[in-house]
């Protein structure tokens, strides 16, 4: 499976959106017998937005030029998309055409290796009893402390282009192991990858990285196909660990003014709770209990 350039990655978006809503639920006058596309045809879908078929047409083929606000909006209107998906239309739709600026090797935006600031390395260090992280483009972990690495798995001893969220998520069995439940975890994980990839339409190292999945998971490939974006800054796991059990936690993640393509994410635990418990015995188990730098991926090791 190859993923789309950003027209076709337009018109899915848009024929995915459509097909969720029914017809006889719009105000439209419903017309019965056969229908060749689940949900809206494209015509119906013109007339609640105040566009022609024709036009509405050009727009979901990447063809209509100078697309304005008014446009945008009438269209995430007709089709109910929240803020997210709105955002995430938005940027299909101002990317579509600009692919003459790729370069011939294919990568694109995003090809230099993300670096982590001094700074917030130092925090990472500063929380020794709070497992953390820096997550990056392509859910790139680009740098963690020991407790988080206790928590998920030894993120040291693989190969930096391993350490990637998804990819671990889904083709590592120990990781996968961890979540308790896992579909939700994948669901939630794709979701963002999706929202990600609009943003960085013409990244190479994106563009592999979704082939690789897709090839390798047809779990990743079918969740891929449902078009689904979604940003999550807080929520929760229920994760199961070897050595001190299940442990209910909830997550938080700050993305950072300075660099939107980073966000610092941490896990905590309710105070009292037999997770909270958990975690200290798994921080006590670590050289200096935990204390010691956060690890990190440098320019050096070739992050792919």
């Amino acid at each position: 499976m190859t993923p789309t350039r950003p027209k076709a990655e337009l018109g899915d978006f848009l024929r995915s959106r459509r097909a969720r809503i029914r017809p006889e639920d719009t105000g439209l006058p419903f017309v019965g017998g056969r229908r060749r596309v689940p949900g809206l045809r494209r015509e119906e879908l013109a007339q609640l937005a105040g566009v022609s078929a024709d036009y509405y047409t050009r727009f979901e083929q990447g063809r209509a030029e100078n697309v304005s606000d008014a446009v945008l909006g009438a269209v995430a209107s007709a089709l109910r998309l929240d803020a997210t998906e709105t955002a995430h239309l938005t940027r299909l739709v101002r990317t579509t055409g600009r692919g003459a600026g790729v370069p011939a090797g294919g990568e694109g935006e995003g090809a230099a290796v993300q670096e982590v600031r001094p700074g917030l390395r130092r925090l990472l260090e500063s929380i020794p009893q709070t497992p953390a992280f820096v997550i990056g483009r392509r859910t790139d972990i680009l740098a963690w402390n020991p407790l988080f690495a206790a928590l998920i798995t030894d993120f040291g001893a693989l190969a930096p282009e391993q350490r990637n969220k998804a990819r671990l998520v889904f083709l590592h069995p120990g990781v996968r192991g961890r979540y308790v439940n896992w579909e939700a975890k994948a669901r939630d994980l794709v979701a963002y990858l999706r929202l990600d990839r609009g943003r960085h339409p013409h990244d190479g190292r994106f563009t592999a990285l979704i082939e690789e999945l897709s090839g390798r998971s047809p779990e990743f490939a079918g969740l891929w196909a449902r078009q689904e974006v979604r940003l999550k800054s807080h929520g929760g796991y229920h994760l199961r660990h070897p050595v001190v059990g299940e442990l209910t936690l909830a997550y938080e993640s700050l993305n950072l003014p300075d660099d939107p393509d980073q966000s610092l994410i941490t896990y905590t635990a309710e105070a009292g709770s037999p997770s909270e418990a958990a975690l200290r015995i798994l921080a006590d188990a670590l050289p200096d209990g935990g204390a010691g730098a956060p690890e990190r991926v440098s320019a050096a090791d070739g992050l792919k």
